[in-house]
């Protein structure tokens, strides 16, 4: 028996990286509980090359438009709307908080005016929108988007289900959403960005 194949799943989970290119010999030796479909989703390609997996180059291609908009943005900091806007600003990202009620946001003493939907952008087809609403908001949010020509979304964990992730990924150029990332509740920004924004030589 091999030394990987006597580590627990959830052990390998915590030392193997995600979206990470292992040889095929390495791949051979893990144990028979990590599927084909866990690999190809979590930790390995079939393909021994270097180019990304296909949610590293959405996440890549998102982080190429040259403005951004939170849906959802929030006062409350507590709430996910707050802290995916702050990621933003914190890192010093033209980003635009967006509200029903048109809130501003105060993030490390600066106030962001917010707008109180898509519809107000300046220029929507050079922004890329993160999501942080309810499914039913957020398909509403993605129609709004199609029309507007938003070329890229982000979809937080929680804010989606089949059918949005559906119409997403049938009328965007970049869609990230789902299973992937290196956190437990699939791709989010507050995890993912960093190294996303690297892969688009943004930092």
């Amino acid at each position: 028996m091999s030394l990987i194949s006597q580590f627990s799943f959830s052990s390998l989970k915590h030392i193997l990286k995600p979206s990470t290119r292992y040889p095929a010999h390495f791949q051979e030796q893990l144990p028979r509980f990590i599927t084909p479909s866990y690999q190809q989703h979590h930790f390995f390609t079939s393909t021994p090359n270097l180019k990304m997996s296909a949610s590293d180059e959405t996440a890549k291609s998102f982080f190429s438009s040259p403005k951004f908009a939170v849906v959802g943005a929030s006062t409350n900091t507590e709430k996910f709307g707050y802290k995916v806007f702050k990621w933003y600003a914190d890192r010093d990202l033209p980003a635009t908080p967006i509200n029903p009620q048109g809130a501003a946001l105060t993030v490390n003493g600066q106030s962001y005016p917010a707008i109180k939907s898509l519809s107000e952008l300046e220029n929507p087809k050079e922004t890329s929108v993160s999501i942080i609403t309810g499914p039913a908001i957020t398909l509403k949010t993605l129609h709004e988007a199609k029309e507007l020509g938003v070329p890229a979304v982000w979809l937080q964990p929680g804010t989606f289900n089949d059918e949005v992730l559906a119409y997403a990924n049938d009328n965007f150029q970049a869609v990230v959403a789902g299973k992937g990332g290196w956190g437990g509740e699939g791709w989010c920004v507050l995890v993912d960005g960093e190294r996303s924004l690297a892969a688009a030589a943004r930092l």
